[in-house]
């Protein structure tokens, strides 16, 4: 199991009013690493529409820990949480760190592959299940500072 991270800077359009990172820009930079991992591992978007199959997400969840401002250069790993081994359904976490390695946020999502055709949840290749089960593991995040 090996870690898969990205790097993207942050941009004027990911900003807000109050001169942060915009709420909705953290769960567009936790897409971008995912969707990037599937590519840099054969899945890419047109791999995924020639096999009829693509990811669905059932919730999606941020906790906000630190602000990311404009000069910030993001960081974001991707990782294994549940998984059934077939691949059917995940769970995805997302650690978001700023230009100084700080944990700014952390995503959690629950996702499954859906049959584009038939649209209904399928189980996808043995390629596929390999692919999630090889992210490194990741763990549900709590504001409770361990002991």
């Amino acid at each position: 199991m090996s870690l898969f991270s990205c790097e993207i800077p942050v941009r004027w359009a990911d900003c807000d009013m109050n001169r942060h990172v915009r709420h909705s820009a953290y769960y567009d930079y936790g897409a971008h690493a995912r969707i990037r991992y599937f590519a840099e591992h054969g899945f890419t978007a047109a791999k995924m529409a020639a096999l009829h199959i693509g990811p669905i997400i059932f919730k999606e969840e941020c906790s906000f820990i630190k602000e990311l401002k404009l000069e910030d250069v993001v960081t974001i790993n991707v990782l294994k949480g549940e998984t059934r081994a077939d691949g059917s359904r995940w769970i995805i976490h997302h650690e978001i760190f700023n230009s100084n390695q700080e944990k700014c946020a952390h995503i959690t999502l629950h996702g499954a592959w859906i049959d584009l055709n038939k649209r209904r949840l399928t189980i996808p290749s043995e390629e596929m299940a390999a692919m999630m089960n090889a992210l490194a593991v990741g763990e549900a995040f709590s504001y409770k500072k361990k002991s």
